[in-house]
């Protein structure tokens, strides 16, 4: 039963329209519907049909999104892995209980592996006797196992029925990503153009917004940062970008009105959504404002306790490898700490992440932030470490822009922290690193590093 009816009429109407750009060579939608057909005809020479457990491996390609919905419209379940994870693969793989990979190329589904699978999961069971097509998604949080969550692919779509704007948007967001897979859906069902980027670096990200007239970048603070840092911007022309969303992590303040003070006439909106959830519409207050409306049709939200939960039409059926994190209810806990204003609430910090330091709170990002304004700092990390005294104790892990004598960057940040922190979120221990705070999805790592020198 095809499923993908909705989605391929606008194809239809959009015949003569780019649908992607990708290597700078344009592909209209024209060339995806036929490109589809093909898979299609491949897939089922392969014997792939609806609850086959198929890992689609690459980045966005045309050819891995015409794989991609060609799968989708046979019921299969999908499991999407980009280049980033290609360590874990194999794991990944056993977890999906993945019965066939295809590496698309232009002859179609490209290379097929199988494996000697059967899926035995209850869950995975029940979407295939549906006859819905599924989607398999790894968690990819800055602490902890990866979690594999299983959705019901319909589910997920039913919010692109309803075609919004067309924008020409940059694919930043990884493909086995929420964000990726909400970007993706969204461009395709409006009949926007999607440029696609094998590189993201600051500087290469701009050369094609400048190139292909971007109007739309969503992407997330910490390229955000990194942009500001490698002054990419100032060597083209971005005034093209309409709209810049960030999502994923919390935004620093320091780094969200630098960005619109070098992007007056872009605007900023922050974005909000779970691996286990989807994407919710949202709406921030302004462009300078982390003051931000979530909601959206489907979607259910309420505090208790200072967190977010939401109810979701769109939520997964449930882990592969982890017990089900709903309510008998069907309430999420987001684990999210939250403030509110009426309709608009505002991100602290994961529950998780908080640092208590005698009895205090301290949120991590607000010390970040603080610490982002000082000169020569480039990134900066938070996060709690044992003290025999207080029980806790806040770490600072700070790259530098430039070398600085250690003993001197210390007294700097003391000198700085001193009458403008409250004491208890003051660092007790500073440590200068050099490695990249963020990981392959431009999403801080927060990880307590046993080195440094406690103050």
């Amino acid at each position: 039963m095809p499923h993908l009816h909705w989605l391929y009429r606008m194809f239809h109407e959009r015949n003569a329209g780019t649908f992607m750009i990708s290597d700078d060579q344009p592909f209209r939608y024209e060339w995806l519907l036929g490109q589809i057909a093909l898979c299609d005809r491949k897939l089922s020479e392969a014997g792939i049909k609806s609850g086959t457990v198929v890992a689609i491996k690459g980045d966005y390609t045309p050819h891995v999104i015409a794989a991609l919905l060609a799968l989708v419209d046979r019921g299969a379940i999908c499991v999407p892995l980009s280049p980033s994870v290609d360590l874990q693969e194999s794991e990944f793989c056993d977890i999906a209980e993945v019965q066939v990979s295809v590496t698309p190329d232009s002859t179609g589904v490209g290379r097929v592996e199988r494996y000697d699978r059967v899926p035995c999961n209850e869950l995975t069971r029940r979407l295939i006797e549906q006859q819905h097509p599924g989607l398999v998604l790894f968690t990819s949080g800055s602490t902890g196992k990866c979690k594999a969550a299983l959705h019901d692919f319909t589910k997920l779509l039913k919010k692109f029925e309803t075609p919004r704007r067309a924008m020409v948007t940059l694919a930043f967001l990884m493909i086995d990503h929420i964000g990726g897979i909400n970007t993706l859906f969204s461009v395709l069902s409006s009949g926007g153009t999607v440029i696609a980027s094998a590189e993201r670096d600051p500087n290469f990200i701009c050369g094609l917004i400048e190139r292909h007239r971007v109007e739309l970048l969503p992407t997330s603070p910490t390229f955000l940062n990194l942009l500001l840092m490698s002054e990419s911007y100032r060597q083209y022309d971005l005034t093209s970008l309409k709209l810049m969303t960030y999502g994923t992590e919390l935004m620093p303040q320091s780094t969200l009105e630098r960005i619109r003070s070098i992007f007056p006439d872009a605007r900023l909106q922050q974005t909000y959504g779970l691996s286990e959830l989807g994407i919710l519409r949202s709406k921030s207050e302004s462009s300078d404002s982390l003051w931000v409306q979530i909601g959206g049709e489907g979607f259910e939200t309420k505090v208790e306790d200072g967190t977010l939960r939401i109810r979701a039409q769109s939520a997964m059926l449930g882990y592969l490898n982890a017990a089900s994190p709903f309510g008998s209810d069907g309430w999420f806990d987001t684990q999210d700490l939250i403030q509110t204003n009426g309709e608009f609430v505002r991100f602290l910090g994961r529950r998780s992440d908080i640092i208590n330091v005698g009895g205090n709170k301290v949120y991590p990002a607000e010390v970040e932030n603080f610490l982002l304004q000082m000169n020569n700092v480039e990134d900066a990390t938070v996060v709690g470490a044992p003290n025999p005294i207080t029980g806790r104790m806040v770490v600072a892990q700070i790259k530098l822009k430039e070398p600085e004598e250690p003993a001197e960057f210390r007294k700097r940040v003391r000198d700085f922290c001193q009458g403008r922190l409250e004491r208890f979120k003051m660092p007790a221990k500073i440590e200068i690193v050099d490695r990249s705070q963020f990981n392959s999805r431009f999403k801080k790592i927060r990880q307590v590093a046993v080195a440094g020198e406690s103050h």
